[in-house]
């Protein structure tokens, strides 16, 4: 018996990327899934033809050859061998005369084994072929899957960094999106993929070797988070000037209701972003730090776009996009203590530490008379001044003192000063909210202080001291009907606690709600707080930001609402022997890759939560017919390193387990013991049962959540 099931590796197919040859833009939806079958069970095919056919040159009588194990769906006789598909579809198996996983006392009945086409009958050395057949073919056909993509043209992320969780290791370590990354532990970096798995297969640091955007280059070693299922340093990969392509050729590439959706001028998808103002724009990273910068004026975005396909004729457009004011509820909150301080920033070079609770800053009290939310901006815009912020810090064994920590323009680097804050994507998960300009991150307690006058919340009888327990972002029902996409209008909740759910965002920092209130223009907000422990809910509409004290004072978003495409890399061979070296090279990796995911698992780097069952592989595998026939040849090249090494670990009822009791007989010259083989077997296929009981599961709940 053999199985199929995914650890890890798969996980990476799971994405967005948007390649040129497209499958999914041929074909409908069930001959997609007819296609996702036709490849897994391709990939099982040839495990099981490796055994047979090995089994057919050594003279065993095969009695029958099935996809899949179980009650029999189908099956047809075709000279002495029943060929069958079986209705469990976690791989397959090919049952010889005195071998049988469902009775192994075969190997050892003395007339079956007298039986010269009998598997039992033969040599030691000719079993071992036999059993080891099916692992070498999925060896042979997965380097064939691979140089046949490689052949075509894979496109896989770039070692960019685009995405740097605030707080992260990496972000304390100071990785910037935008920088390059050229090593990982000493190993050339080719792909995103390269970061990704050398990161979490890694049981120590992390060395990352690159350069950032200005060409200077670095060399940082980063302890991994391993609070999750698997280790990582909070990266992730870039975006390209590039915009989007759609599945929609009609569709904007923008998000609705966004600064870019009210343009005069529509934004096309593959628009090439050439220009932002005076600047010429050579990366996704700079591209944001420049609309970040100018987020107080009108943007002036000069875009290069395809005119005619055939000629392949372009134009350069010019779009305004205006200003966009931040969205508020008019709640000013408790400001949090300090989270992370970076490497190297202005905020260690004042003496911050990790725990301080920002009190005044140049005066002014914290989450009363400066808005806690607003602290991002006020450092970018007195990134020339000195900025004196006292600060509450606890000491071990003695009263908490009050502190003040005085940053200086002239300790700052460059390279933390040119992005302003509510840059970082934690829209749809928890995280801190960074102060880039100064190099540290905080939270926003949800306990009221402050309410603005005329604000949504004012209006709605919220009160100081009230404390939030709840926002959930809807669409009313009739302007839903409207909208007509669902992708536009699904409610996501903001729980401020530890529980998980789906579309339920678990958190105790309403700067992440605030970030999503930016994000769902069109949304109203329910909101749940506590007063003197009597909970109560009220709807509120956001509404632009204002300063009743001051008309001139501006506030504003500084993301637009486009829809870039990843930043790829095509790996593409330039003959057929570089397109073999290429498959046999990236099958090489793969085996490694897949035992130091194993070993990475039994020291419990990995959680056994990154496995994925029969309904999680479909699942992914149906993504990939998206994103080009050279990905979904990757996929199933991959499919079958999982197969092979999984199938040959050392467990009963497995080819490895079979292996284990060849290698014996070869040492010892005997049989083992019919006992032992029974009690083996039954407890290898008890083992296989839950584990399968188990990634089905796992594939459930990441379904549901």
């Amino acid at each position: 018996m053999d199985v199929i099931l995914d650890i890890f590796s798969t996980h990476l197919f799971d994405g967005n990327s948007l390649l040129a040859l497209s499958i999914s833009g041929l074909l409908g939806t069930g001959l997609r899934y007819f296609y996702v079958a036709m490849g897994l069970g391709m990939v099982i095919f040839f495990h099981e033809l490796g055994h047979y056919g090995i089994a057919k040159w050594c003279g065993v009588f095969v009695e029958r050859f099935s996809i899949g194990f179980g009650p029999v769906l189908w099956s047809r006789k075709w000279g002495e061998t029943e060929y069958a598909l079986s209705a469990i579809p976690f791989g397959g198996y090919v049952k010889m005369l005195g071998q049988d996983d469902m009775d192994p006392s075969q190997l050892s009945q003395e007339e079956i084994a007298e039986d010269p086409r009998s598997y039992s009958a033969k040599t030691v050395g000719q079993r071992m072929a036999i059993i080891s057949a099916g692992v070498i073919m999925n060896l042979i056909t997965a380097a064939l899957f691979f140089s046949i993509a490689f052949s075509l043209g894979v496109e896989m992320p770039a070692p960019v960094i685009g995405i740097v969780q605030p707080g992260s290791p990496a972000w304390k370590a100071g990785v910037l999106p935008g920088d390059t990354i050229t090593k990982i532990n000493g190993r050339e970096a080719t792909t995103f993929e390269d970061i990704l798995y050398g990161v979490a297969l890694s049981s120590k640091n992390v060395t990352l070797e690159g350069h950032h955007t200005d060409g200077t280059t670095f060399n940082l070693v980063i302890g991994p988070d391993k609070s999750g299922s698997r280790p990582q340093i909070g990266v992730g990969p870039s975006r390209s000037t590039m915009l989007a392509e759609l599945q929609d050729p009609e569709k904007e590439p923008v998000r609705r209701g966004t600064a870019a959706d009210k343009t005069t001028v529509s934004f096309e998808q593959k628009d090439q972003v050439l220009k932002v103002g005076e600047v010429e724009i050579k990366s996704f990273a700079q591209l944001q730090a420049v609309l970040a910068q100018q987020k107080d004026q009108t943007r002036k975005i000069l875009v290069r776009r395809l005119q005619n396909k055939l000629t392949r004729e372009t134009a350069d457009i010019l779009i305004e996009v205006e200003p966009t004011p931040f969205r508020t509820l008019g709640l000013m909150v408790e400001c949090g203590k300090i989270t992370a301080v970076q490497e190297g920033s202005p905020a260690q070079a004042a003496g911050m530490k990790e725990g301080d609770k920002p009190i005044k800053i140049d005066g002014q009290d914290v989450g009363t008379k400066l808005n806690s939310l607003y602290l991002p901006d006020y450092f970018w815009n007195h990134r020339n001044d000195k900025i004196e912020m006292v600060v509450r810090r606890e000491i071990k064994g003695s009263e908490a003192k009050e502190i003040t920590l005085l940053f200086d323009p002239k300790e700052k680097k460059k390279k933390l000063l040119d992005r302003p804050g509510w840059m970082s994507p934690f829209v749809f998960q928890d995280g801190p909210l960074a102060v880039p300009a100064a190099g540290f991150t905080f939270e926003l307690v949800p306990t009221v202080l402050k309410v603005q006058p005329d604000s949504p919340a004012f209006h709605a009888g919220i009160q100081p001291t009230d404390r939030l327990r709840k926002i959930e972002f809807f669409v009313p029902e009739e302007e839903a009907k409207k909208i007509n996409d669902k992708t536009q209008t699904e409610s996501v909740t903001y729980l401020f606690s530890e529980d998980k759910k789906k579309n339920i965002v678990s958190t105790n920092n309403y700067a992440v709600p605030f970030a999503g209130m930016q994000l769902f223009l069109e949304y109203h907000v329910r909101l749940t707080y506590t007063r003197e422990g009597e909970e109560k809910t009220v709807v509120l509409v956001p509404k632009s930001w204002k300063d009743p004290s001051d008309p001139k004072a501006v506030w504003n978003y500084p993301k637009i609402g486009i829809y870039p495409a990843p930043e790829m890399k095509k790996l593409i061979a330039a003959d057929p022997i570089k397109t073999l070296r290429m498959g046999m090279g990236y099958t090489r990796n793969s085996v490694i890759r897949m035992y130091l995911t194993f070993g990475s698992l039994f020291r419990g780097d990995l959680s056994v939560k990154e496995f994925s069952g029969p309904l999680g592989i479909v699942g992914i595998a149906y993504k990939v017919t998206a994103q080009g026939v050279a990905m979904f040849l990757l996929f199933l090249g991959i499919l079958s390193i999982n197969l092979a090494v999984i199938n040959f670990l050392p467990i009963p009822v497995l080819d490895g387990g079979h292996m284990v009791f060849l290698i014996w007989e070869g040492v010892t010259r005997k049989k083992p013991n019919e006992k032992v083989i029974n009690i083996a077997t039954y407890f290898g296929f008890a083992f296989i049962i839950s584990l399968m009981a188990l990634v089905i599961y796992l594939d459930i709940d990441r379904m549901t959540q």
